[in-house]
C-alpha cells in the first residue's frame, strides 16, 4: 500500500480548493503554478508546476480523502 501524501490547499469557496504546496522527498515545494487541473468520478487531478522541480500529478481521492503525488 502506497502511503498518503500530505497537500496543502488553499480554499476561498469550493470544498477542497487549489493545491497550493506538497511534500515530495520530505522537502516541502510550493507550486509556482496550475498546468490543468479536472474532476474525475474518483476525484480531482492537478498537474502543476514547483520551481526547480517540473511538473507533478496531485490526485485526491474523495472516497479514501487521501492525495497521490507523482513526478512526471
Amino acid at each position: 500500500m502506497i502511503a498518503p501524501q500530505r497537500v496543502e490547499c488553499r480554499s476561498d469557496h469550493e470544498y477542497l480548493g487549489r493545491p497550493v504546496a506538497f511534500y515530495w522527498q520530505d522537502a516541502r515545494l510550493e507550486i509556482t503554478r496550475v498546468v490543468s487541473e479536472s474532476r474525475t468520478p474518483q476525484g480531482y487531478v492537478f498537474r502543476v508546476q514547483a520551481a526547480h522541480y517540473g511538473i507533478f500529478e496531485l490526485i485526491y481521492d474523495e472516497h479514501s480523502d487521501q492525495w497521490s503525488v507523482s513526478h512526471l
